[in-house]
């Protein structure tokens, strides 16, 4: 089964993703700096969320194109991944309108969660899918990245209940974790 297709539909429901982002932010009512401070916790939960998503896009775009097949598995586990991305909107409009609530932080990462989780599903499927010398099946052999980012997302969590900004710092740690795309992937293809 190709994967132009799979990567064409998983592009576009990421690029509408970010607009419904942009859609939410909405201008301050006055020209001056207090007007601005006043859109501030949405437009810092944009950014993180904006960078979230930009994240999983380019690993995204790193792991099909390390991989050569796909099959149905994949095709699942994939929208799995879409599914928990489609809510990164929802929950950043919730927990900057409602300046980082403990609840909406912690719903928050219970949304990062999930499709680190869900990403990890489409790793291991594309795994399965590929031959054992696939670029993806050799550079994801021993993937730590993944179970460190899930685990501290699990801390962020539950420290959100007793500090905002500790669980926005976590958070804002596992983005810059995975800024860069799987070098193991990127080196592979330099060979």
């Amino acid at each position: 089964m190709g994967k132009n297709r799979l990567e064409a539909f998983s592009d576009g429901v990421i690029a509408i993703i970010i607009t419904i982002m942009v859609l939410e932010l909405k201008a301050p009512h006055g020209a001056d700096l207090t007007a601005l401070a006043s859109v501030l916790p949405v437009f810092c939960s944009y950014v993180l969320s904006f960078v979230y998503v930009g994240i999983f896009w380019n690993n995204h775009h790193h792991l099909l194109t390390a991989s050569t097949v796909v099959d149905g598995r994949v095709l699942w586990a994939n929208l799995h991944l879409l599914f928990w991305l489609s809510l990164v909107p929802f929950t950043t409009a919730w927990m900057g309108e409602n300046d980082f609530a403990p609840l909406t932080v912690a719903m928050y990462g219970v949304i990062l969660f999930m499709s680190a989780i869900a990403y990890t599903l489409l790793e291991k499927a594309l795994i399965v899918c590929n031959p054992r010398d696939a670029v993806i099946t050799v550079a994801l052999a021993k993937e730590r990245k993944s179970y460190a980012s899930v685990a501290l997302y699990l801390l962020a969590i539950f420290t959100a209940f007793q500090h905002v900004w500790i669980s926005f710092i976590i958070y804002s740690l596992v983005a810059v974790l995975w800024f860069l795309p799987e070098r193991r992937i990127e080196a592979l293809f330099k060979r």
